[in-house]
């Protein structure tokens, strides 16, 4: 019997694991998400009702009044036109905002209004004071009519219940006319199938140039007349087809009366709708498709247990990790059918399809955030892009509802893929991924063609030169690494070179990124503060934060500034100096510290970079600023676009105490941990606790790690030690100490560590 419990524990501690309880304690976490968060300032949020990663957004839909009405709602507003079914969350182009849906009483009228004259239509105020929102469920009092309007969701279809006060004239309007942003429709049908069903399309285009969706409405009784009208004109029949097209409900109420509709949607067609309806809200129980909107939630929620600190903390954190599993979302059907970039209809693909990727933004954090809390969507995710290859040649950009919008620089579906690939994810073709990045990557477009010739992109012959570079080279090195792993030295030697190109653009003088003529020679004059030039070298961004963008070499940055000191002086100056970015500066540059500017996505690794010199004290410090002061409960607590997810991702890694600087390596750097103790639950019933010991407002600084009780020196963590669970023990304290991580030896590096 000793010899047995002797081999027992042997084994505990060759497999790193301890003899300590696990973790298992979930509550309902959904109390702490609050969606109201990122609702205003620049955050650009959803609010309504969803599922994580639902192809269903319903919810309210004010007049689009400018930029920070891309998601179609924006807090400082207090006129609702309706509640549509798609909505875009985070961006910073305004689209969808399909299937406008509005109840109201009195006399008949056929559109929501004007801007001008915003109450003159169906359109009603109301107040935040009768605003409910919590996942799965959004509801508001219109005040205009005293209707109580009720939202909840499964993956496909949207669930309306209007509870109406006494009325003899009282309608529901089907808008197929207005949009949000771009979107403008090219054709519009619905028509009348019996006297409880109605099915119909909108196609549209917009920010998606050729958007295409079906959908079909159950009411919950008989109506008692059905009208339809184009472009505001009474036309005669059941059905009808044009560009401004509504179909208008009729019937009288008493008071309290409830009526409830079922919206199904579908990519393909209005008979994909209807059977969405009948697989996934087959019952008219309103209570129960919420219930199970916040069941679904809480499962996913539950993928991280916090303790410690206070209720706002947790509303900031549960809600972050709620904006990140509300994207990408299901882009097909019930029954596995959907429509590709090619507009042909795919039936038993073989994987779940998705859509509204803004790679340019996830690929930094959200997609790596996936391989630890949504490893089960990964493969799907992939080969959702491989098939985009397929099917228009190359890798996705910005794919949206079936369209590629060639948003953004870069080809940043590479990065995903290659870091699943790394990570062990084996469920798509390995050598039609690798097919997909050569010809994404070898394209004359966007500036490739002088990457092949010349070997940087001349400003005066392409517009953000600088950021198209630079994001380049970032992808370029994760195809010469996958070449290494497959054995292709030829492939491996090219893309090496070419992930290296981004030194083509450092002036060691001015020690700045800079754009480059067609004649070698940096353009003059220059300002590292201003962010467009007549053709425009930077994305969204100006040299200050450009310089830093090289996460998959910083060791060869650092080479360039001279060494340590040099890199660690000119990156303390990026968060104090202050400088005019001219009066074309995006408006996405935002959440400035000096010249670092969180409310953008290429900043964001830039904290983690101290540690790659040494000074991984430093990052805890700037990272401890960043959580405390540029995140918070409140509507206006994202200091920027929220970007489908990434803004958020930021804070649920940092705030647990670790990033992926480099997307694709495998390597977490340390940074602060905000929360005393976190639990993350992996796949196979693992769990990773994460502890933080003497954890307060003051001790923000890491005195050294244990992992599994065994002294730790590295200022990163593997994904490989992440996924497969234990303990980590960091201990805290109110100095810096500089020895931590240190060493060369115990730096991150841009190595694959998988």
């Amino acid at each position: 019997m000793r010899h047995i419990n002797f081999l027992i524990l042997t084994f505990l501690l060759l497999s790193g694991c301890t003899t300590r309880k696990p973790e298992t304690e979930i509550t309902d976490l959904t109390r702490y998400v609050d969606p109201f968060i990122g609702t205003g300032y620049h955050g650009h949020v959803f609010l309504g009702a969803n599922v994580p990663f639902g192809g269903v957004q319903v919810g309210p839909t004010n007049y689009v009044k400018g930029w920070d009405w891309c998601s179609g709602y924006h807090y400082s507003d207090s006129i609702v036109t309706g509640f549509s079914q798609l909505h875009l969350s985070g961006t910073g182009i305004g689209d969808l905002g399909d299937v406008l849906i509005t109840p109201f009483t009195g006399e008949l009228k056929t559109s929501p209004g004007t801007q001008d004259k915003p109450l003159s239509g169906y359109a009603s105020l109301y107040s935040h004071k009768d605003e409910t929102a919590r996942p799965g469920y959004y509801s508001v009092i219109m005040k205009g009519y005293d209707i109580l309007a009720e939202l909840t969701a499964s993956e496909r279809v949207a669930v309306h219940r209007y509870t109406f006060p006494e009325a003899r004239e009282a309608h529901i309007a089907i808008n197929l006319t207005d949009g949000i942003g771009w979107d403008k429709p090219t054709e519009a049908f619905i028509k009348k199938v019996d006297s409880q069903t109605y099915t119909g399309y909108r196609f549209s285009t917009g920010w998606a140039k050729d958007q295409r969706l079906y959908f079909a409405i159950r009411l919950s009784k008989p109506i008692g007349s059905f009208q339809l009208f184009n472009d505001q004109k009474p036309e005669p029949g059941d059905s009808i087809k044009g560009e401004k097209i509504l179909g208008m409900f009729n019937f009288s109420t008493s008071k309290g009366d409830k009526i409830l509709l079922k919206v199904g949607i579908s990519p393909v067609s209005e008979k994909n709708a209807l059977a969405n309806i009948e697989a996934e809200v087959p019952d008219w129980n309103f209570e129960d498709v919420s219930l199970a909107a916040n069941k679904m939630w809480n499962k996913e929620l539950g993928k991280v247990i916090i303790k410690g600190k206070n209720e706002s903390d947790l509303r900031t954190f549960y809600t972050a990790l709620y904006h990140s599993f509300t994207l990408p979302v299901l882009f097909n059907d019930n029954n596995g059918d959907y429509r590709g970039t090619d507009k042909k209809v795919y039936s038993n693909p073989g994987f779940k399809n998705y859509s509204i990727f803004s790679l340019w933004d996830t690929y930094r954090a959200e997609q790596p955030l996936f391989t630890i809390l949504q490893p089960e969507r990964v493969n799907d995710m992939v080969n959702t892009m491989l098939n985009i290859y397929k099917q228009q040649g190359k890798l996705p950009i910005w794919p949206l509802m079936g369209n590629e919008t060639d948003c953004m620089v870069g080809y940043s579906a590479i990065p995903v893929i290659a870091d699943a690939y790394f990570k062990g994810f084996t469920g798509f073709d390995i050598n039609l991924a690798f097919e997909a990045m050569k010809a994404s990557s070898t394209r004359d477009d966007y500036g490739m063609k002088y990457i092949k010739e010349k070997g940087f992109i001349p400003a005066d012959k392409e517009k953000e030169s600088v950021s198209k570079a630079m994001e380049y080279c970032v992808s370029d090195w994760c195809i010469a690494q996958m070449a290494k792993k497959l054995g292709k030295t030829d492939d491996y030697e090219y893309y090496s070179k070419r992930a290296g190109l981004y030194a083509q653009y450092f002036d060691s003088i001015r020690q700045f990124v800079r754009p480059k003529l067609e004649n070698g020679r940096f353009r003059e004059p220059f300002s590292p503060f201003q962010s467009i030039h007549e053709w425009g070298d930077y994305t969204e961004g100006n040299a200050w934060q450009y310089t830093w963008l090289v996460p998959q070499d910083v060791e060869g940055l650092i080479r360039l500034f001279g060494g340590d000191h040099q890199f660690i002086t000119k990156l303390d100056s990026l968060f104090v100096v202050k400088g005019d970015m001219g009066e074309k500066a995006s408006s996405d540059i935002s959440g400035l510290i000096g010249q670092y500017a969180h409310g953008n996505e290429p900043s964001h690794h830039i904290t983690y970079l101290y540690a790659y010199a040494g000074q991984q004290w430093k990052t805890a410090e700037k990272n401890h600023f960043i959580q405390r002061t540029l995140y918070t409960d409140k509507p206006d607590g994202l200091c920027g676009n929220e970007d489908c997810g990434q803004m958020s991702a930021w804070y649920i890694f940092s705030s647990i105490g670790f990033y992926p600087v480099n997307p694709a390596n495998g390597a977490f750097v340390f940074g602060s941990p905000l929360f005393d103790q976190v639990t993350l639950n992996l796949p196979s019933n693992k769990q990773l606790i994460i502890k933080a010991i003497n954890n307060n407002e003051k001790n923000i600084y890491i005195q050294s790690v244990k992992l599994n009780d065994r002294e730790y020196t590295h200022s990163y963590i593997t994904y490989k030690e992440i996924m497969q669970g234990g303990y980590l023990e960091i201990l805290m304290g109110p100095l810096p100490n500089q020895q931590f991580g240190s060493a060369p030896k115990d730096r991150p590096a841009s190595i694959i560590y998988n």
